[in-house]
């Protein structure tokens, strides 16, 4: 005969937990309820939609922008995203209606989106000497490629146009620290250096300061200690006064030149880096040398001889925008 020890454990063997039971079931009804109440965060949200909205309208070809981070910054969101393998910020309203790039965008409403020029279609307004107008970010890499493409244009052309880089930002205040641009601040202080240089210095010693600078300085944008070292480095190669340069960046002088070119670009209404202006005429064509060095021709009066010329035959356009 079994004991009554034995008899117990076999019950037990044979039963079932009541408690054990219970709890799970109270917890797969717990999950249920979670799983049907979860909503998006507001962060999500604007991520989602911030994403949406640049791939849709401010981004060209293949490529797409993903997001890295969204976090509450003065007042607004703090978008990160990642383009072709470089982060970018971008601010977003707490309502999730506007985005600030270089200036406000109603995320409600698709941009219009500009037809490309082939480059015999672009024809700028003639003009004994055409004003030649780059916009761009410093620290855009279509911008950098832009002003690079319009370096042999330039070169050959310096006498009988004015070549202006113009740069894509807001001014929020009365001195340097008020400046947003779209790649932060180590951004909006070259650009206001540069604007000091134009201002201060001959054409030819800006433009070599500037493709020197983005050929070396540029890939340190994020490292503000070796940016500082990089910039200063190219100015006295060009025998530019790096000290007075850097005073000048911080000054009310600055700021306002700064500020001409904001107005400009609201004027315009240039809404990415590079965009290239040819007296009040906006050119959507092919980013080549020979492409802009036709463009530049198009808006004089009576053509030069060194129109003739022609540019990088073999030059491959390059596209995108900040």
């Amino acid at each position: 005969m079994k004991s009554k020890k034995q008899e117990h454990k076999q019950q037990q063997k044979k039963g079932f937990d009541p408690w054990l039971i219970s709890t799970l079931l109270l917890a797969v009804l717990l999950l249920a309820v979670l799983l049907s109440t979860y909503k998006p965060s507001d962060k999500e949200k604007i991520g989602k939609s911030a994403i949406d909205f640049i791939n849709n309208n401010l981004v060209e070809g293949t490529d797409k922008a993903t997001l890295v981070s969204v976090e509450e910054e003065a007042g607004m969101y703090k978008v990160t995203t990642s383009y072709k393998g470089q982060n970018i910020p971008v601010y977003v309203s707490k309502d999730g209606k506007y985005m600030f790039v270089s200036q406000p965008l109603d995320m409600t409403q698709n941009l219009p989106q500009p037809e490309q020029q082939s480059t015999g279609n672009f024809d700028a307004p003639d003009k004994d000497v055409p004003e030649v107008e780059l916009y761009v970010m410093s620290f855009c890499p279509f911008g950098v490629q832009a002003e690079n493409t319009m370096k042999p244009v330039f070169d050959l052309l310096k006498n009988k146009a004015n070549f202006k880089i113009r740069f894509i930002a807001n001014v929020n205040g009365d001195d340097y620290k008020s400046v947003d641009s779209l790649h932060g601040s180590t951004e909006a202080m070259e650009d206001l250096r540069q604007i000091c240089i134009m201002k201060y210095y001959d054409k030819d010693k800006y433009w070599n300061y500037l493709i020197e600078f983005d050929a070396k300085c540029y890939p340190s944008s994020r490292d503000e200690k070796a940016l500082d070292s990089c910039w200063r480095e190219v100015a006295k190669k060009f025998s530019i006064d790096d000290r007075k340069i850097d005073e000048c960046s911080k000054s009310k002088e600055a700021l306002d030149l700064l500020k001409i070119d904001e107005q400009l670009t609201e004027k315009y209404g240039v809404r990415g880096s590079p965009t290239l202006i040819i007296n009040g005429a906006t050119y959507n064509g092919a980013r080549t040398p020979e492409a802009f060095k036709q463009a530049v021709c198009s808006g004089f009066k009576n053509i030069p001889v060194e129109c003739n010329k022609t540019l990088g035959e073999n030059s491959t356009s390059v596209s995108g925008s900040c």
